[in-house]
C-alpha cells in the first residue's frame, strides 16, 4: 500500500508535512496506554510531534497488508501493520503500528500496541510530559506524578 511506504518514509524523516498529507480530518489514534482514542488531525499531529521526539533510533522492520475491521464502525478497510524497534528513557520496545486507510487511501485509523509492560509505562510517562509541554494536555492534578493516573481520574496517556 502506497500510503503506508509514504507514511513509513516519514516517521523516518520525522517529517509531519507529508503526515498532513496522509490522515483524514477525522482520523482515530488508539494509544497503548489510553483507553480512548485522540481525535482529530490537529490532536493526533500535535501527539506525532511529540511522539517523534519521545522514540529514540525508531526503524521499522517489516511491513503486512491485509484488511481488518475498523473501531470506528466495524467496517472491513485496507489495513497495513509495521512492526517497530525503538527505545524510549532507555528502555527497548518492541511494537506494531496499524494503518486502517479510508476510500482515498487516507489513514482514517490508527493503533499502536507495544510491549513490554515496563516499556509502555515509561512510554506513557514520556507521552504525557511531552503532551503537557506542548500543550495538548492539562498538567497532573495535585502533584501526581506525569504519566500517572490520579485517584479516579481514569486517565491514562
Amino acid at each position: 500500500m502506497e500510503t503506508a511506504e509514504r507514511f513509513r518514509a516519514a516517521v523516518e524523516k520525522r517529517d509531519l508535512s507529508v503526515l498532513d498529507a496522509l490522515f483524514t480530518e477525522d482520523i482515530r489514534f488508539y494509544s497503548p496506554v489510553k483507553f480512548t482514542p485522540f481525535e482529530g488531525k490537529p490532536m493526533v499531529l500535535g501527539l506525532f510531534g511529540v511522539l517523534l521526539r519521545v522514540f529514540e533510533d525508531l526503524r521499522y522492520v517489516g511491513h503486512f497488508e491485509g484488511a481488518a475491521e475498523t473501531s470506528a464502525d466495524g467496517a472491513q478497510a485496507p489495513s497495513a501493520i509495521l512492526p517497530f524497534r525503538a527505545t524510549v528513557d532507555g528502555r527497548q520496545i518492541h511494537g506494531i503500528d496499524m494503518l486502517q486507510f479510508d476510500e482515498a487511501g487516507r489513514v482514517k485509523e490508527f493503533t499502536v500496541m507495544v510491549r513490554p509492560q515496563s516499556a509502555v509505562h515509561a512510554l506513557g510517562q514520556a507521552v504525557l510530559a511531552g503532551l503537557v509541554a506542548a500543550g495538548l494536555a492539562p498538567a497532573p492534578e495535585g502533584g501526581e506524578q506525569v504519566g500517572a493516573p490520579g485517584p479516579g481520574s481514569g486517565r491514562t496517556t
